[in-house]
């Protein structure tokens, strides 16, 4: 075969793809599979649609979908904090280097751990309300875990103070990218920090925006089962106030030991991910176009 055949690339990558197949694929294979029987132990009999009949009859599931919905109000919010934070560190201002490398932090810790930290700092009688308490705020003073109104509010609010540090890094990278000629001509023709922002700049980052919204999404969807174990006691408390899908599947599959019912869920959830990937990779190709 000849050096630039188009399939030379594809054939050094595909001793991991075999690899992935045999790992991931099968695993997927008996997933489905799963999803289709009524499962004790390793095995079951076939029984059709009935683990999906009962998970979307279960309200349970239905508060589960509803909580992760209302997760994805963190997404506009984390873009519009990314995007403030990343253009005034491209201003470079004094000491922007330690102000950028401050704001990342918290996106390489492990999620557990700064879950732990502010649950004890949200606590009833923790520091987050001695501090309102000392400042005269008492009205301000909640029960940010332990209230079933406020306790997924609080772990919106810890999602959006982690995964914002990887947008500030997405644009800011963007940002260096872009010819300063245009910023610098902009600057020449009296154009006030606002308009080169909104006129010049933000047009350019149209595609690392996108591409942020969709990884954020799929977060939302698949990647906040550390938040809520920690947050809510591991059972998605108070109630089932911080309950979200991939909880709900812990729970069918660890706790109340119906592995078909957690394979059914998981299935749904891994259909609505690729939905998302697929929305990611739109947005790569428009990228690159």
């Amino acid at each position: 075969m000849r050096r630039n055949s188009p399939l030379v690339p594809y054939l050094f990558v595909l001793p991991l793809i075999c690899l992935l197949a045999f790992v991931f694929g099968l695993s997927l294979i008996r997933l489905v599979e799963f999803s289709f029987k009524q499962v004790r132990g390793i095995d079951g009999p076939w029984i059709g649609l009935r683990n999906y009949e009962l998970v979307l009859g279960q309200p349970l599931f239905w508060e589960s979908v509803i909580h992760n919905l209302k997760l994805f109000l963190t997404i506009p919010v984390m873009v519009m904090v990314a995007l403030v934070l990343a253009l005034l560190l491209y201003e470079r201002l004094p000491g922007w280097r330690i102000h950028r490398t401050i704001l990342f932090l918290p996106y390489i810790l492990a999620i557990p751990i700064i879950a732990v930290v502010m649950k004890e700092m949200f606590q009833f009688s923790g520091p987050v309300n001695a501090v309102l308490t000392a400042l005269s705020l008492d009205f301000m003073v909640l029960d940010w875990i332990g209230s079933a109104d406020v306790a997924l509010w609080t772990v919106m609010g810890l999602i959006v103070w982690r995964e914002t540090a990887l947008g500030v890094i997405l644009f800011l990278s963007r940002l260096m990218a872009l010819d300063e000629s245009l910023i610098e001509a902009a600057r020449l023709d009296g154009a006030s920090w606002r308009q080169r922002a909104w006129h010049v700049l933000i047009p350019q980052m149209r595609g690392v925006i996108e591409f942020f919204v969709v990884i954020s999404a799929i977060t939302m969807l698949s990647a906040v089962f550390a938040y809520v174990y920690v947050i809510g006691g591991g059972r998605g408390g108070p109630g089932t106030a911080t309950m979200v899908i991939e909880l709900y599947i812990f729970n069918a599959l660890i706790r109340t030991s119906l592995p078909g019912i957690a394979a059914a869920v998981s299935v749904l959830l891994f259909a609505v991910s690729l939905l998302l990937i697929w929305a990611l990779f739109r947005v790569r190709r428009r990228e690159e176009a």
